[in-house]
């Protein structure tokens, strides 16, 4: 009979290993993206530098590819994704990236987040070795974190922070790509060479769900809104004004604006670019579009701009509010320190030629960036 009894309850501990081990595996195969990292299609080791003669046309054609295929030194490039979530009670802004310094010695890539609400920022550096490329579409991979426009994937752990989830993007608003050159929101400006730094814009506005969990907090945006950007090449410029949300309140509507002191071949210049999108309809302004621009008051919390094309007139007011530090590029380099606020205010007007109101709305959950504003008035008022 004790016989009996052992060996039923061996085959009930039996049981209830195979239960858990098997509950265990179905848990990490459904995670397995999360925890082990996605693979990439057409996947290009960048610290291999391979050749790929067709891959110029397609990183020409898609500004939102990696473009620092061929580079070695003095290069960064970062991809900036900004997540609302529903209600606006909380906001992200990760921003996945590569630094080569000026003589190649010191390269990284990188995943820096800020979290809008706190202004708390986190920088995490990973060998160059770990970053990968698609050669066919915006993906990226560094180490078992994955980027693209229609998700992130991360799993970041340190001794004091573990980072991971999974965002995923869908309904994207972008600019057109149906030209063999997309110039993107530079115009062409983008295919002028020995620029500093380069912009790009590669959704304007999506829809999201997912989560991610920083620490001990959860952060839940099922239902929330993004946005995704990038820039490339050396620097920074010196001196900028940057802003963008499309968490106002019509829920339809995005709007971004860049201005900056540009160098070039020795001289520089005050340039801008930028786009409203409201109710399907883009509408982008910029220095090669011949838009006029004036700063009516620039400090580094508070920036009041007007713009005027040969249809409409933008009036923009934006107030910072928790300003985070985040890493920004110098020679490649990423040690300059800027600041960023993600629950800044903007108010925005646009009038058509008559000067009647065709929108009128407000955000208090946009990115705002004010660096060394005085420079870009002193530029605009020597004209």
């Amino acid at each position: 009979m004790v016989k009996i009894l052992l060996l039923l309850n061996q085959f009930q501990f039996m049981r209830w290993a195979v239960f858990y081990s098997s509950s265990f595996l179905l848990i990490i195969l459904f995670h397995a993206p999360t925890l082990l990292g996605q693979k990439i299609a057409h996947e290009i080791h960048f610290a291999e530098h391979p050749f790929l003669p067709s891959y110029e046309f397609q990183k020409a054609k898609h500004p939102n590819y990696f473009q620092g295929n061929k580079k070695r030194e003095k290069y960064f490039e970062g991809w900036y994704f900004k997540m609302v979530s529903k209600g606006d009670s909380s906001a992200l802004s990760i921003i996945p990236g590569i630094s080569l310094s000026a003589d190649g010695k010191k390269q990284h890539a990188f995943i820096q987040i800020i979290d809008g609400k706190t202004a708390e920022t986190k920088y995490f550096t990973f060998p160059i070795d770990s970053f990968y490329f698609s050669s066919k579409s915006f993906e990226v991979r560094i180490g078992p974190n994955f980027f693209s426009k229609d998700k992130i994937i991360l799993n970041l752990k340190t001794d004091s922070s573990h980072i991971i989830g999974e965002v995923r993007m869908h309904n994207q608003v972008m600019l057109s790509e149906k030209s063999a050159l997309n110039a993107g929101i530079m115009g062409w400006y983008r295919f002028v060479p020995f620029m500093q730094c380069y912009h790009g814009v590669v959704s304007m506005q999506h829809n999201l769900i997912g989560t991610l969990k920083i620490d001990e907090k959860t952060y839940l945006f099922n239902g929330g809104r993004g946005y995704i950007e990038k820039d490339w090449g050396t620097s920074m410029p010196s001196s900028w004004i940057w802003m963008q949300s499309n968490s106002f309140g019509s829920g339809n509507s995005s709007f971004m604006l860049s201005v900056a002191n540009i160098p070039w071949m020795g001289k520089s210049f005050i340039g801008f670019l930028g786009f409203f999108y409201h109710d399907g309809t883009i509408h982008t302004f910029a220095t090669y579009t011949k838009a006029k621009l004036k700063i009516i008051q620039a400090n580094p919390h508070r920036a009041v701009i007007h713009i005027r094309d040969n249809k409409y007139s933008y009036e923009i007011e934006s107030n910072s509010r928790a300003i985070g530090l985040l890493k920004a590029p110098i020679q490649g380099q990423m040690d300059r320190r800027i600041p960023e606020s993600l629950d800044a205010r903007i108010l925005l007007t646009v009038r058509d030629k008559a000067g009647k109101v065709l929108y009128h709305g407000s955000s208090s959950i946009a990115g705002l960036e004010i660096v060394n504003s005085k420079e870009l008035v002193d530029g605009l008022n020597s004209k």
